[in-house]
């Protein structure tokens, strides 16, 4: 069956992540750009006005990935898709490593160069599960796009997120491999052995049958 599906990326990146993915040739595959934040705008009202470029008017589904699934499971809760799939993410705030949340009670984004942050490495390979070198090109272009204001901004909602609600008709989708958001902090309905945080990429074979089902 045809589904209308919008697809939100990770922190800074965007819709190249889901290139790899196929889909049957009926399906709408929409994928939904970033918004300027405004000063000091929450995850929760940054979601809001981003799902205003969704047609609610006819049935579709959301997938999100890292960054990206948690607006999209803030989009859930408002708008009731059909199905939401999230990928290498968290649908509640307790699936965040400690010390993610510790940095963010500590506010040590707010003293984050973000120069270095933009600067890939051979750690930042390894860390987003990447290995040929089309990957580490696809991360390097990624990163060097990225708007700084922007990427301290989602740092820092990402660190205040205090959702505590999962909504219904949502699949988690996580990899076994993930050294960002490590699979033992979260409850997946599907654990992809092998997978790192980037595997929408690198595993998109088996992602893209998890999302036609």
């Amino acid at each position: 069956m045809s589904k209308r599906i919008y697809f939100i990326s990770g922190l800074g990146a965007d819709k190249r992540v889901f290139k790899n993915l196929t889909f049957p040739a009926d399906y709408k595959l929409i994928y939904m750009d970033w918004i300027k934040p405004l000063p000091n705008e929450s995850l929760e009202h940054y979601a809001d006005r981003l799902s205003e470029a969704i047609d609610t008017s006819t049935p579709f589904y959301l997938v999100g990935l890292s960054f990206g699934g948690m607006l999209s499971t803030e989009i859930a809760r408002k708008l009731h898709p059909v199905h939401t799939y999230i990928i290498s993410s968290i649908s509640t705030y307790t699936q965040l490593p400690w010390y993610y949340r510790f940095a963010g009670t500590l506010k040590l984004h707010q003293i984050l160069s973000v120069g270095l942050a933009k600067r890939t490495s051979a750690i930042m390979y390894r860390l987003f599960g990447l290995k040929t070198q089309s990957e580490k090109q696809l991360l390097d272009q990624i990163v060097a796009d990225t708007d700084p204001v922007f990427l301290k901004w989602a740092l820092g909602c990402i660190l205040g997120w205090r959702n505590v609600v999962r909504p219904d008709h949502l699949t988690h989708i996580h990899g076994t491999s993930d050294k960002i958001l490590p699979i033992k902090y979260t409850q997946p309905d599907v654990a992809l052995n092998g997978g790192g945080h980037l595997m929408v990429y690198t595993h998109a074979k088996e992602i893209s049958k998890l999302l036609c089902k």
